[in-house]
């Protein structure tokens, strides 16, 4: 067999990073291969963002994904929200939050609508450090899915989708967005673009 041929019928992956997918066996159904190859795809970039979010910034994924959360509400969210957003408990939404406190990047106040909530949002000192964090962030993914086509990109995002539409008419999932939005909800979640920086 010539090298092209058996670079060819090499694995593209080996067992330490095929993942998910290597519980796949060949009569699986189609789906079950689909669910376990987005999990396994999923799981890589979250490892690489965390080791970067963790030895780059300093930053542990719960927070940043903590900040994210208030960045796209300036007026800030109840805890109790906030548990639903990130699908955590009222505890770990609590614990991040005293934590963040501490450093200065978020401040709590009274729910005016409901004395016995706070509401949480982020500092001025905040918002700038979110703002670095997303810049970061947003780079790291464009450099992992970079060598992808413009046009598989587009597909795989239409794709994606429509399995989401799917997945919320079986009504098996409520999405957080479901429930009573909080007040002053985002026109936009997009940062202004700066020169130099990926928005």
């Amino acid at each position: 067999m010539s090298a092209a041929r058996r670079t060819a019928a090499a694995p593209l992956l080996d067992r330490d990073t095929i993942g998910h997918e290597g519980r796949v066996v060949s009569d699986d159904h189609q789906s079950l291969k689909v669910w376990l190859r987005l999990l396994s795809c999923s799981t890589q970039v979250e490892t690489v963002i965390r080791k970067r979010l963790r030895t780059e910034a300093g930053m542990t994924l719960a927070r940043f994904d903590f900040m994210a959360q208030l960045h796209r509400y300036p007026a800030g969210l109840t805890m109790s929200v906030l548990s639903r957003y990130l699908m955590v408990t009222g505890g770990n939404v609590t614990g991040l939050a005293d934590e963040l406190e501490k450093e200065g990047l978020v401040e709590r106040q009274a729910d005016a609508h409901d004395r016995r909530a706070s509401r949480v949002r982020l500092t001025r000192k905040g918002r700038r450090r979110f703002d670095r964090l997303a810049a970061l962030h947003e780079a790291w993914i464009v450099s992992l899915f970079g060598d992808m086509p413009s046009t598989d990109m587009r597909q795989l995002y239409d794709l994606l989708g429509r399995i989401r539409v799917q997945l919320a008419a079986q009504g098996e999932i409520a999405s957080p967005s479901a429930s009573t939005p909080p007040s002053s909800p985002p026109a936009t979640t997009r940062r202004p673009r700066r020169p130099g920086a990926i928005a």
